[in-house]
């Protein structure tokens, strides 16, 4: 049967070894005794292992969200340092996808964003548990890119820096009234009122976040100043605010709905304030997928719904939405750090975090992490931070130079 097999799938992996020549073993069969070499190699770097018969079918089409769905739904088990395991993913779909799924890759993908739907895909994401991020994030629990200024700091001061680096660039003053959208466990807002003494509002779809974000606020004594709400940004009415930020929400408001989200933005700021747009972009000017199905499995398992739009159609539809940029930061590279720093505390947590999800969650998470920071790290996403205010200001009403965001 081994043989049988091994030669309906000898034309496939010829294909792939002269395309590629990977130092990959394929296994099967009982204890994984039938196999395949996908490369000229004395030891593979990478052994997968087919658990599942339902599993070829994913494997002899490759692309990196089959491959992820083979993974997830345990019809493969793969063994190897992690970095080689995401190379070689990166290089079969390369070499094993036929070149039109490029093009259907960069198809557009928009759903409709109504506030229950976007309710539950933030539930979905976010409401894991607080013990499950706790174990791999900083201890702030920051759940996005942080900011390295030089590079040699610690994920801790990096998250920190990257509040104070946001805050800076809003011009936040004391007593201002700063509305935080997708406030996550509430770190930016309990900095911005406890350092910056600003009077803040944090709102988000997550009931997790909500109750430890409204815990921490009570336990720093700063209720006074901060209010946590479970909101969705739509139905926010107690504006003006004099600053609002953005902190990697906005690939969950989709792109058909940005200039709409950009307007309400507007809409709650005073006329002369500030906001701030920190989020992932896709390096598509197309807004498509920039890899080989990539975006599919985490649209999938790990963001619903999501959508990434290229930076110019954020700067576009911001405009429409009455705001103009003043300043476009590319943190790539820190977010490609951060992302390395997660992979690392999650797979040095291993154990203990397979104890609070499934065998599933924790398969997607591991993938997710590892394979975000090499995207960041191989220029196939992004991450901007745009820093803007109401169009149509007078022009001396703005800095001559950007020497107060890098002091």
């Amino acid at each position: 049967m081994g043989s049988m097999m091994e030669m309906a799938l000898e034309p496939w992996a010829r294909r792939v070894r002269d395309r590629a020549d990977l130092p990959v073993r394929l296994c099967w069969g009982e204890s994984g005794r039938d196999s395949l070499a996908l490369g000229d190699f004395s030891e593979p770097r990478v052994e997968i292992r087919v658990r599942d018969a339902s599993a070829w079918r994913l494997l002899l089409n490759p692309r990196l969200d089959t491959l992820g769905q083979a993974y997830v739904e345990g019809l493969i088990d793969v063994d190897g340092r992690l970095e080689d395991i995401l190379e070689m993913a990166h290089r079969l779909a390369e070499a094993g996808t036929p070149d039109e799924e490029g093009l259907l890759a960069r198809l557009r993908r928009h759903f409709a964003h109504t506030r229950e739907s976007d309710s539950e895909a933030i539930q979905y994401h976010y409401d894991v548990s607080n013990d499950f991020y706790a174990e791999w994030l900083d201890p702030s629990m920051v759940y996005s890119c942080a900011y390295f200024e030089n590079g040699e700091e610690d994920l801790a001061e990096a998250q920190r820096k990257k509040i104070d680096h946001i805050l800076t660039k809003v011009r936040l003053q004391p007593g201002q009234r700063l509305l935080d959208i997708g406030c996550g466990w509430g770190a930016l807002v309990l900095r911005a009122a406890g350092h910056f003494g600003a009077r803040c509002v944090g709102i988000t779809l997550s009931r997790n976040q909500y109750e430890l974000a409204c815990e921490r606020v009570r336990d720093a004594g700063l209720q006074d100043r901060i209010e946590i709400r479970l909101q969705d940004y739509r139905d926010v009415q107690d504006g003006p605010f004099d600053r609002i930020t953005s902190v990697g929400m906005f690939e969950h408001v989709g792109v058909g709905q940005l200039p709409a989200y950009f307007r309400r933005m507007r809409e709650l700021l005073v006329p002369d304030g500030w906001a701030m747009n920190h989020g992932i972009t896709s390096t598509d000017p197309h807004d498509g997928e920039t890899s080989k199905g990539g975006g599919h499995f985490i649209e999938r398992y790990v963001f619903p719904r999501g959508e990434l739009p290229h930076i110019g159609t954020v700067l576009r539809t911001m405009q429409e939405g009455g705001l103009e940029s003043f300043d476009a930061e590319n943190l790539r590279r820190h977010y490609a750090r951060t992302l390395a720093l997660w992979s690392q505390a999650f797979e040095a947590r291993a154990q203990r975090i397979r104890t609070l999800v499934d065998e599933k969650r924790w398969r997607i998470w591991r993938v997710y992490l590892a394979g975000c920071a090499w995207a960041f790290e191989h220029d196939e996403i992004a991450l901007f931070q745009v820093l803007c205010r109401p169009s149509g200001r007078l022009c001396g009403e703005l800095p001559w130079s950007r020497r107060w965001i890098y002091r």
